[in-house]
């Protein structure tokens, strides 16, 4: 019987209860754990599925999901101006400050993200220990040709690697990097960012290390096991890393020049990679498929997932990464109204006579595809053109709701309309057709679709990004192309509401400029077409990849990332001009008095860590 890793709360998560710590890097002592009973091969691997679970749902907190998930929905998307909070201005009051950029040190959904990273390296480094514990029984199983030992250890490297990238991309590189002997040490266990003389420590060579001795140690796929991190996932994380630390970033946070080495990795890894099922790396031919249920998993795309399934009846540990609250609506489900697409992100999808991106942002100039009635009802221009990955990222008043209905009022469907503007959240959400299978058929919010936390999308405009900054301006055309060329092979179709959303006939097409064909019945009108060669420019290059890093990737917690790292979060979030504030109070009051800070580059440190740990860690520079 094949085994698949699923990642939500179970059992052996209870075997790691000591590894967390109410202000992590205190480390606990390891005899804290009952290591008698877990060192041999079966603990290793009940170890293994626990470290893996943390993925799913943070143990480290209460209520971690609205601050620590790795869907990043709060930071990437949020903050990045890809989505409004939505819910009403009071609920979640730490949210809305970092929704409006105005929270403090004291934020209790950074600390959350903090306490969750360290929990997860404490569970890798507590794989580690315990199999060189049985070192040898490991790397000899009788009947065995793989070597487990180095399986497992590879595998926690990896954890750790990429739990403290994710570290970096949060708290920026200089944050504690937590060895093993500092994990098994129990002389002066607390781990300092700076060293003797005050200089802060950049732990990007360190996390490096660990991403390549997972790339040169695990397995090509786990056909048995998929949900495993396996060679190809350990690259793929190892360029991107390389990406972010030669991106401008933050200026104190030792830029290098790795852009030759990440373009050469991210050339074997889409040339020879596999998912963890062994499946070739290709690119879904539905975009709406990867979104699908029972559909979107192990056929190629995925790099690395969260491994999602339905058991039993919890609400929490079934949902959305954890994320119990970003479920459906009280129209159909029983979420809150939290994670609203912006005005921003879903205006942005509108596109001119070629089916191409407006990459000056005159969309801002144009009427909102979705308007808002005296009687407060929202009305989308179904007639405005736009890319059709739109209706799959976003819900839009008028279009299909997947197989659940279509709004035309607000009632149940928005909790707040002038707190979280008339988008819905939709992407990473079940269909109706999957409850009791799929889904659990008491809540809306909870689903088997696994989460994508890196696609073969992604590796492409990795890739790309990696080819402009060599000097491929073409082959970075090419693999722009390649994902707006899939964008093209589907979009949502129109359905009846008062026949059970069976299909129907509409007025509106799907214009592929790719093939030149026409799709009739559509949702609403969509256009899609390639960049040409003519007036290929590196400055076109580099706005056509951020922005579709922004479309492809949309509401999947990426952008306020990305605009940090490209030293662009000021201008494209802030206040003026074009930047996200200045658009979206024209629509939402509550942001007219909001503005960027310059020194949001990172968050913060969270202050009672660094009061705890007595002064050997130190804020990062931009928030002393």
């Amino acid at each position: 019987m094949k085994k698949v890793l699923i990642y939500f709360a179970m059992a052996v998560v209870l075997a790691l209860g000591s590894t967390s710590c109410s202000d992590f890097l205190e480390i606990e002592p390891v005899g804290a754990v009952n290591e008698t009973n877990l060192t041999d091969q079966e603990g290793i691997n009940y170890l293994l599925t626990g470290m893996y679970s943390a993925l799913n749902i943070p143990a480290a907190t209460t209520n971690s999901y609205f601050g620590a998930s790795l869907t990043n929905y709060t930071y990437g998307d949020v903050m990045g101006g890809d989505a409004n909070k939505g819910s009403t201005a009071a609920d979640q009051s730490d949210f809305t400050l970092l929704e409006t950029f105005s929270f403090t040190t004291d934020n209790s959904y950074i600390k959350r993200k903090w306490v969750a990273v360290y929990d997860a390296v404490a569970r890798a480094n507590n794989v580690m220990h315990l199999a060189g514990l049985i070192k040898d029984e490991l790397s000899a199983i009788p009947g065995q040709e793989k070597d487990f030992y180095t399986e497992a250890i590879a595998q926690a490297r990896f954890m750790r690697g990429f739990y403290l990238f994710e570290g970096i991309k949060n708290f920026g590189a200089a944050i504690p990097y937590v060895s093993l002997e500092d994990y098994e040490s129990s002389v002066n266990p607390l781990i300092s960012n700076v060293d003797e003389s005050g200089n802060y420590i950049y732990i990007w060579e360190q996390v490096a290390e660990d991403l390549q001795y997972a790339y040169d140690n695990l397995p090509g796929a786990w056909p048995e096991e998929p949900g495993r991190a396996n060679k190809w996932a350990a690259g793929a994380f190892l360029a991107k890393l390389r990406i972010f630390q030669s991106s401008p970033y933050n200026g104190t946070n030792g830029t290098s020049n790795k852009w030759t080495e990440a373009k050469s990795i991210l050339e074997t890894v889409i040339a020879n990679g596999t998912d963890s099922k062994g499946t070739k790396y290709t690119l879904t031919p539905s975009y709406e498929t990867l979104y699908t249920a029972g559909e979107s998993d192990w056929t190629g795309e995925s790099v690395f997932d969260v491994q999602m399934a339905i058991s039993g009846t919890q609400y929490y540990t079934n949902a959305i990464n954890g994320n119990s609250h970003i479920s459906l609506s009280g129209k159909i489900g029983s979420g809150w109204g939290f994670y609203q697409p912006s005005y921003d992100l879903v205006n942005a999808h509108m596109v001119d006579e070629y089916g191409l991106p407006y990459l000056d942002k005159s969309y801002q100039s144009k009427t909102s595809v979705t308007t808002i009635d005296g009687d407060n009802v929202p009305h989308t221009d179904l007639t405005v053109y736009t890319d059709p990955r739109v209706d799959v990222s976003a819900g839009r008043f008028n279009v299909p709701y997947m197989d659940w209905d279509i709004p035309v009022t607000i009632d149940g469907w928005i909790r707040d309309l002038a707190n979280g503007g008339p988008f819905l959240n939709k992407k990473n959400l079940p269909k109706k057709a999957d409850k009791g299978g799929l889904s659990l058929t008491t809540t809306g919010g909870s689903t088997a679709k696994n989460f994508h936390l890196m696609r073969v999308a992604e590796l492409y405009l990795l890739y790309a990004e990696a080819c402009i900054e060599t000097g491929d301006i073409n082959t970075a055309r090419e693999y722009i192309n390649k994902v707006r060329a899939r964008a093209a092979q589907s979009c949502i179709m129109a359905a009846d509401a008062n026949n059970n959303m069976a299909l129907t006939s509409s007025p509106y097409v799907l214009e592929d400029k790719v093939s030149g064909n026409t799709i009739a019945n559509t949702a609403a009108n969509y256009r899609i077409g390639l960049y040409p060669a003519s007036g290929w420019t590196v400055d076109k290059a580099i706005k056509a990849l951020r922005f579709e890093r922004r479309i492809e990737l949309a509401m999947e917690g990426h952008h306020w990332y990305d605009l940090v790292r490209w030293n662009a979060a000021s201008e494209e979030l802030g206040n003026k001009g074009s930047g996200f504030l200045a658009y979206e109070k024209r629509y939402l009051l509550k942001y007219q008095s909001a503005t960027y800070p310059d020194r949001l580059v990172t968050l913060p440190i969270p202050n009672d860590e660094i009061v705890t740990m007595e002064g050997v860690l130190v804020q990062n520079e931009n928030w002393k």
